[in-house]
């Protein structure tokens, strides 16, 4: 069962509407209309939502995408929660822009901040809901695009996708990963 929705995502105003950050724009959504109970330390900066008949802890480092581990170590920890029991929400520019996908449990793929986390945790088995932002121009380097932001005729997609990847992230929480999967997991192709 997931009792931590972590969100993933660059501090500072000047990271606020890029690629990277859409991990922290799904919680800002979910936090705007259910939050209870908020504060914040030096790894993170946190809130409690009900979901049904549960309380959850919705989380974001406040150090850089790099050190997200740290964040998610120290969650970990305070709770007495295990990885599985927490669901990582993260850009994927592997994905095609709009797409979600839910998984329970993988590689970093490339993302710094998954790495951070599976080094921190010493393992990659945690769920994690992969928000699509690319593909990758070839003519960009990976920082570079996921450091930039979305250009105007994609904020429509971009905003559906976060809407998306809210509901299911409660879906998470509310019917499982399993049946989670099965409702959001589809093939862009």
């Amino acid at each position: 069962m997931i009792s931590l929705l972590l969100g993933l995502g660059n501090i500072g105003r000047k990271y606020h509407h890029t690629r990277h950050n859409v991990g922290f724009d799904v919680l800002a959504l979910i936090t705007s209309k259910e939050t209870t109970n908020s504060e914040q330390c030096d790894e993170y900066m946190k809130a409690d939502i009900v979901v049904g008949d549960s309380t959850i802890i919705i989380a974001a480092p406040t150090q850089y995408m790099n050190n997200s581990g740290y964040a998610a170590s120290a969650l970990l920890h305070r709770y007495s929660l295990t990885p599985s029991e927490m669901l990582v929400i993260v850009d994927d520019f592997n994905l095609p822009l709009g797409a979600i996908r839910i998984r329970k449990s993988g590689s970093a793929g490339g993302h710094n901040g998954l790495a951070s986390i599976i080094e921190q945790l010493e393992t990659e088995n945690f769920p994690r809901l992969r928000l699509g932002i690319g593909p990758l121009p070839d003519d960009l380097s990976v920082v570079d695009f996921v450091l930039g932001e979305f250009k105007k005729e994609q904020h429509k997609v971009v905003d559906e996708m976060i809407m998306t990847a809210s509901e299911a992230a409660k879906f998470v929480i509310s019917d499982g990963i399993d049946e989670a999967m099965k409702k959001y997991n589809k093939n862009p192709a």
